[in-house]
């Protein structure tokens, strides 16, 4: 039985897409795949753990987003905080949470402000707490350090302008 080194292996979503050079970004992106998935679970399973089992990974993020440092937001600070190109989903999920009564909006001139509801606040403090219990308490020293997820953070939103940069040289073709 031979034992292939782990430094040889390739990773790989798609092997079409890791042959020759740059093979390593296709291990990077089959990682971001599993992890934006993972990702995705969690924060589903978490919000249905502090109360709310009907959002999606999309409308927590942005419940989430509205929330944050207590500022009202408008649809393209959520749309450009959170990098997403199709407003119309942010949209959507504004409406569902306002019916939800999470958030609340208010117009001014012809913009449309949002802003967490009292339900809303009370359900990002709920998720929080579980997030702590099941998360944060399960992360070890060893696994990374805080300096480390920082510079992982870091190294991820610079991909992130690859990215978008390669997307719209992609558009142009």
């Amino acid at each position: 039985m031979t034992d292939k080194s782990s430094a040889n292996r390739r990773i790989v979503s798609s092997r079409h897409l890791a042959e020759g050079e740059g093979w390593e970004l296709s291990e990077l992106e089959f990682g971001l795949i599993v992890g934006f998935n993972a990702f995705s679970r969690w924060v589903t399973r978490c919000m249905a753990a502090a109360g709310q089992p009907d959002l999606s990974p999309l409308e927590i993020l942005i419940l989430h987003n509205v929330n944050h440092r207590d500022r009202d937001k408008r649809l393209t600070d959520i749309c450009f905080l959170l990098n997403i190109e199709d407003s119309h989903t942010v949209n959507y999920a504004l409406r569902k949470l306002l019916k939800a009564e999470l958030i609340v909006s208010e117009k001014r001139g012809k913009e449309v402000f949002y802003r967490t509801s009292a339900t809303g606040i009370a359900l990002c403090e709920a998720y929080r707490d579980v997030r702590r219990q099941c998360l944060l308490e399960g992360l070890s020293p060893t696994d990374m350090s805080g300096t480390e997820l920082r510079e992982l953070a870091r190294m991820l939103r610079a991909l992130s302008g690859h990215y978008d940069q390669a997307s719209r040289a992609a558009a142009s073709l």
